[in-house]
């Protein structure tokens, strides 16, 4: 027979300080602070200095439980022979009542909601703080164990993405009666496993970053990411600068980048993933190579998916607030609700940022005709950001799994100092973009048929793209108007033309993902996911209003991406195998205007490809997992790439369809519960064979940049990453590295003469190490005091093709650099948690650079206090 309980629970510490009865007083009813209630098998002698709450000092005492709820084992769970632990934060009000249950540790199968359910059941004596009955909050474990006594389990329940086992329970009619409470027997406590370690264990070569700690410190999402192996997001200036994903050796939109699972431009994010707000962000997806159809897109080296938090219980809001150096600020505010009775859902949340980005550079200024090196501040960086959206819906109701309506509005300005190269300053260009969309997800278990799981997508996003450089004046490095071009002319700071010009894009996009669950261990996935995309657009200052404006011609792009995926399991799940194929469609439609009559050309352009591949694990051992995959990918050109943006990046309407032969292994090895700590260890390799590879590349003039296909490009590469932690979780020490040879191998097309070079602009060694220093109960139980430094290198690496016949100065090495940080985060945790972050970035203030040897800020202060309830 199978059983769930929530046992005994023991209080810690049960000795509180003096200083700590006082926190509890100041913060007042609602704030008794966490005392923890663990359900156990059996009772269990305290540990040394550990004593009854009878018996202590202070005037605090704790709930304790007068009537308990047995939880109902899901039978799916039951029949699997599935054991789970469920941690909860349960609210018990002042009249001993439990107001709202928030699973702490989600184990899925049925679990997280059956032990919700039978919580509200609980009955308490209420917290007392001198002797006057308040509020608290507690954490209080289900544990539902199957006991060996059991007659033989069923067959296991079929399989939901990913490998978990998530099948609903059956009708009412064939549901046991819930079983008696039986005496205890011997039971070990197995605490279930996460999402992350879950995906980490999947066939898929994925790594997880969860963003806990990050969400307190000043670091931005990009520069979190940039710290896992593999993974480099470079920022071409301070904050709300150009940023660029790397992911071994890819770049920009061969990696896509997911919003819970909807593309990051179609979901209010188009300056790229450097600036979304990291406390907006629970963990990161990270898929080297492959990517999981489920997404419904195309890609060429990998995809990450941003993942929010969906676990919505209860009442919660959170609040953080960033200043630092350069005139810098950031802030964010978030709210949820779940009714848990209707099971209504309301989230919302919102963001600004503000930076003026004025730190010092390093240029050629000219004096009296001859250029002469000075240090100067940047003037005309600027950069202004916000945005917010709300979420409103229903889960876990008997008819929809989950059903969500997202309302999202974007907006930011950018202030533009100089070209590429940084040898040219400006000092009244700007460009922007706003967006507002709205995305409804419908997901339904056991639709029609027992086995079938289907989820719906569909979103569709406004966006207006503005550029403006409508200057005469010239301006030095100083900031400073030197001349004011003749009334004559043409010219703005950028180019030959001043420009305003504005453009307006629609995208619509669906995604229908079916779950077929055939049998045991067995299971079919089938995705389809359409996108529309339409620009249109105006240039104000034409300088032949006679002249068709390319811009408000029609623009077009029309994609297909559909998948299926076959998933199986052998030898009692320590083998995964997942086999899938794509199917892509691209189609362009524009109105091209001709020069030389000043006519419109229609342009139309059809391209179907396939895809396949295969994904594997092996887990060989508890502390060894061994993994392979390969994928023949196709990447469709995106709108930005095709049409250009107008101004900085010219268009390409001949550029085709990317290809490659993409393959990875991997091992890992996870010690967990050793007397000397946590050890883990990744090592992997990888192979990308790329043809017709799609390249942002930098034009002669340094003024602008195209995207172009370079024939055949070959990528081999290996990372490693270790850490440790200690007992405890006092120190963790973390560390990678990654080498990649990135090579033109073209015997054809324009690149030829550059066949054998690397990439230009692309770093091809780097390292990331951090280690942490923490100390629990400083001052009172549920405190932490941790002392963070970090450190990113990044070897010397040519911002242009080596043979190129360019200036020593444009083709000159960016050289190496390495950047360190230091952090300390004081964090208090209660009914309120409050952390306050002190830190230092490049602490040396060393010289740091982009991919295009533009000067990134030097050493820089911050200061970051978080608030959650």
């Amino acid at each position: 027979m199978s059983r769930a309980r929530g046992g005994r629970f023991r209080q810690f510490p049960a000795r509180r300080s003096k200083s700590t009865n006082r926190l509890i007083r100041l913060l007042g009813a609602g704030s008794a602070g966490f005392l923890l209630m663990a359900g156990e098998a059996r009772a269990q002698t305290p540990p040394d200095g550990e004593r009854p709450a009878s018996e202590r000092t202070g005037s605090v005492e704790a709930p304790r439980l007068l009537k308990h709820a047995e939880a109902e084992y899901p039978e799916a769970a039951r029949a699997a022979r599935i054991e789970a632990v469920v941690r909860l934060k349960l609210l018990v009000d002042a009249e001993g009542r439990v107001a709202s249950a928030e699973v702490v540790t989600p184990q899925g199968h049925g679990f997280d909601e059956a032990a919700t359910r039978a919580a509200l059941e609980l009955s308490f004596a209420p917290a007392t703080v001198d002797g006057k009955p308040v509020a608290a909050r507690i954490l209080y474990d289900y544990v539902f164990r199957a006991v060996d006594a059991a007659p033989p389990p069923a067959a296991p329940p079929p399989l939901a993405p990913g490998g978990a086992v998530d099948a609903p329970p059956p009708p009412a009619r064939d549901r046991p009666a819930r079983p008696a409470r039986a005496a205890a027997p011997i039971e070990v406590v197995v605490k279930g496993a996460s999402e992350a370690d879950r995906l980490r264990r999947s066939a898929m070569p994925i790594e997880v970053i969860e963003t806990e700690r990050a969400r307190r410190e000043s670091a931005s999402l990009g520069e979190v990411l940039s710290r896992s192996p593999g993974v480099a997001v470079t920022r071409a200036g301070g904050l709300g600068s150009r940023n660029r994903l790397e992911l071994n050796g890819l770049t920009d939109g061969q990696i896509r980048v997911f919003l819970d699972g909807i593309p990051l431009e179609a979901a209010g994010f188009g300056n790229g993933v450097g600036d979304v707000p990291v406390n907006a962000i629970e963990r990161a997806e990270v898929y080297a190579g492959v990517v999981p159809i489920r997404f419904g897109a195309d890609a060429l080296g990998g995809a990450i998916n941003l993942v929010t938090d969906h676990d919505v219980r209860g009442t919660h809001a959170g609040a953080s607030y960033q200043v630092g150096s350069f005139a810098t600020y950031r802030a964010t505010i978030a709210a949820r609700h779940r009714h848990e009775p209707s099971g209504l859902v309301v989230n919302g949340s919102g963001f600004v940022d503000y930076a003026a980005n004025n730190y010092p550079i390093d240029v050629q200024v000219d004096v009296a005709g001859e250029p002469r090196p000075a240090r100067v501040h940047r003037f005309h960086d600027g950069y202004r950001a916000l945005g917010g959206n709300v979420e409103v819906g229903v889960v876990d109701r008997p008819w929809a799994k989950r059903l969500l309506l997202r309302l999202f509005s974007t907006s930011f300005e950018k202030e533009l100092q100089h070209n590429v190269g940084m040898t040219v300053p400006y000092g009244e260009v700007v460009s922007g973009e706003s967006a507002q969309g709205g995305t409804l997800r419908y997901e339904k278990r056991n639709l029609f048929v027992r086995g079938l799981a289907v989820s719906l997508t569909g979103g569709y996003t406004h966006r207006r793209i503005d550029f403006k450089d409508t200057s005469r004046w010239v301006y030095d490095w100083y900031g400073r108007r030197t001349y004011e071009r003749p009334a004559m002319s043409t010219a703005g700071e950028v180019g030959p033309f001043r420009s305003d010009l504005t453009q307006w894009e629609h995208r619509a996009l669906g995604r229908l993902h079916a779950d077929i669950y055939l049998a045991d261990d067995h299971a079919l996935h089938i995705t389809v996911a359409p996108s529309d995309t339409r620009r249109t657009g105006k240039e104000r200052l034409r300088l032949n209003p006679s002249r068709i404006d390319p811009l408000t011609t029609r623009r077009e792009v029309l994609t297909l991406v559909s998948g299926v995926e076959y998933q199986a399991y052998a030898a009692e799940r320590r083998f995964e195998n997942i086999l899938f194929a794509k199917d892509y469609l691209y189609w362009l439609s524009t109105d091209q205007v001709e020069t030389f009559d000043n006519s419109v050309r229609p342009l139309e352009r059809a391209t179907h490809r396939l895809g396949i591949g295969d994904g594997l694990v092996f887990q060989a051992a508890e502390w060894l997992s061994l993994k392979g995959a390969y994928e023949l990918a196709t990447r469709l050109p995106q709108p930005e790439e095709v049409f250009g943006d107008g101004a900085l990046l010219s268009p390409n309407l001949e550029l085709a369809p990317e290809t490659s032969h993409n393959a990875t292994v991997s091992a890992t090895l996870a010690w967990a519960d050793t007397p000397a700590g946590a050890v883990r260890g990744t090592v992997q390799g990888f192979v990308r064979h790329v043809d017709d590879m799609i390249a942002r590349l930098p034009s002669v003039d340094r003024l602008h940049e195209m995207h172009e296909n370079i024939a055949t490009v070959r990528s081999v590469g290996v990372e490693g990453s270790v850490g440790w932690t200690s007992p405890g979780e006092h120190v963790s020490l973390e560390g990678n590295v990654t080498w990649m040879d990135l090579r033109n191998i073209s015997d054809e097309g324009a690149y030829k003469r550059f066949a054998g070079e690397r990439l230009p602009n692309r770093p091809w060694l780097f390292a990331n190490a951090t280690a942490g220093l923490r100390f629990a109960g400083v001052n009172a139980p549920g405190d932490e005091l941790s002392l963070s430094w970090s450190t990113r290198y990044v070897h010397e690496f040519l911002p242009s093709w080596e043979s190129a016949g360019l200036p020593a100065a444009v083709k000159a090495a960016i050289p190496s650099q390495l950047l360190h940080a230091i952090g300390l985060t004081y964090l208090v945790r209660g009914a309120v948690t409050v952390s306050s972050t002190l830190e230092v970035q490049n602490l040396t203030d060393a010289r740091a650079y982009d991919v295009l040897r533009v000067e990134k800020p030097g050493r820089a202060f911050y200061f970051k206090g978080t608030v959650d309830y």
